[in-house]
């Protein structure tokens, strides 16, 4: 044991040493103006030359500067950006970004519980403010995130947090928003003493699904009553029968989402978000009129069979949009939480393979609010919260993403890490011009 100590002791010591943890932004206390920037206001409508005012954490002012004269000495700061871009705080869906630091150190693992059903399992707690994962994520736009657990078969239950913050209760956006389940998925013959046992996978789907539906049939009958015994894993489900809590239910194939779709008939669940759905492009009018929204897998990602078309994964977006899906985008997989900075280009890709621009937009700021139900984000509009970014040039270009200012409820946040400060030390060892 006591060796077991010094190792873990000399393990935290020497990350610790290698910590530098940018520190949280400050509270607003001055007024702000940006002031002639092209403004995607995240609704799909664009203003060429805006301003934007901001005090306490909330716009207080958005407009055409062509059609209206602003008066710049109401503000402690005027920020010139023509010929910037100004976007809303792009948004991370199920994510997990915060819930693990390094994929070979099980004690920085902390998105799933052991056993098949957990409700009241939350990653709100867990959440690491102190992640060095995400300053690089914010260094591309990406301000907030819906942080999911995974496993089992209901997982337990997602909050949405701000990337920027002292800890947890200073990240809540809004806790225990929706309760995230696996739907089965096998339906793939398994090999059992080298022959095809076929009939023992469907009924262990069989078995899974009838787990299912019995636990959702216990919790919508407990939702009913008042009863003298709390039941945690009943209470953390009873806000879903009521709409007041959504269902993700993860999932791809064509069998599994109008499965899902009947399963959302028999408990009446009236928000429900599929997550996933690469198979969605074979059934958009039906997903569509059950108005179930979806959280697009991986745009990066191969297709799902052999005779699919090579690049359907990128048009998937653009399916879904000419369908009327409310969708937004999800980087589930490998290396998810540091490949969050990407999530804006696979946008990007979405955009090249067909979904117009601001519907792309959309999709990573005000459709993610509506599913999420955080009415103060996902748009740059009188009265909601002041968070957003400038970008140099197009945010969901690679060659043109430069982040310059980013602000979180109004506070401007440090936007360096720890790759830019590498970066910087070697093109000084080296003498080159970070610039070029």
């Amino acid at each position: 044991m006591n060796n077991i100590f010094y190792i873990t002791l000399i393990i935290i010591l020497s990350f610790s040493q290698g910590i530098s943890q940018v520190t949280p932004g400050g509270i607003q206390t001055n007024s702000i103006l940006l002031y002639g920037g092209t403004l995607h206001i995240g609704d799909g409508k664009v203003i060429e030359k805006s301003a934007i005012g901001f005090k306490d954490g909330i716009i207080i002012k958005c407009v055409d500067i062509e059609n209206n004269i602003i008066d710049t000495s109401n503000y402690d700061i005027v920020i010139d950006i023509s010929g910037k871009e100004v976007y809303p705080g792009f948004i991370a869906m199920n994510s997990t970004l915060g819930l693990m630091e390094i994929g070979a150190v099980r004690a920085t693992k902390d998105y799933q519980e052991t056993g098949a059903f957990n409700p009241n399992s939350r990653t709100l707690t867990s959440f690491n403010t102190d992640s060095r994962i995400t300053p690089t994520v914010r260094s591309n736009g990406v301000l907030l995130g819906q942080i999911s657990p995974r496993g089992g078969i209901v997982s337990g239950s997602s909050s949405v947090m701000r990337f920027d913050a002292w800890n947890w209760e200073d990240a809540v956006v809004r806790s225990d928003e929706g309760i995230h389940m696996n739907w089965p998925k096998s339906r793939v013959a398994a090999k059992v003493n080298n022959e095809l046992d076929i009939e023992k996978v469907k009924s262990k789907e069989r078995n899974t699904k009838n787990e299912i539906y019995d636990f959702f049939k216990i919790a919508k009958a407990y939702a009913k009553k008042n009863s003298l015994t709390v039941d945690l894993r009943m209470e953390a489900m009873r806000n879903i029968f009521i709409a007041k809590k959504r269902l993700y239910v993860h999932a791809d194939k064509v069998f599994q989402i109008k499965e899902i779709i009947e399963f959302k008939k028999e408990f009446n669940i009236e928000k429900l978000t599929i997550v996933g759905g690469k198979d969605a492009h074979y059934i958009p009018n039906l997903i569509a009129e059950n108005e179930i929204s979806l959280i697009v897998s991986r745009v990066h990602s191969l297709p799902s069979y052999k005779q699919s078309e090579l690049d359907i994964s990128y048009k998937l977006p653009s399916i879904l949009n000419k369908a009327g899906i409310l969708f937004c985008f999800d980087n589930q997989g490998d290396m998810e939480q540091m490949q969050s900075r990407n999530i804006p280009f696979l946008a990007g890709t979405a955009v090249a393979y067909g979904l117009p621009y601001e519907e792309a937009i959309k999709a990573l700021t005000s459709n993610c609010a509506k599913i999420l139900e955080i009415n103060n984000y996902g748009l740059i509009a009188k009265g909601k919260s002041a968070t957003l970014f400038v970008s140099q040039g197009d945010a969901l270009d690679m060659r043109t993403n430069k982040i310059i200012h980013a602000y979180i409820d109004g506070r401007k946040i440090d936007l360096s890490n720890d790759q830019e400060k590498n970066y910087l030390k070697y093109c000084k060892k080296y003498g080159l011009d970070p610039e070029n």
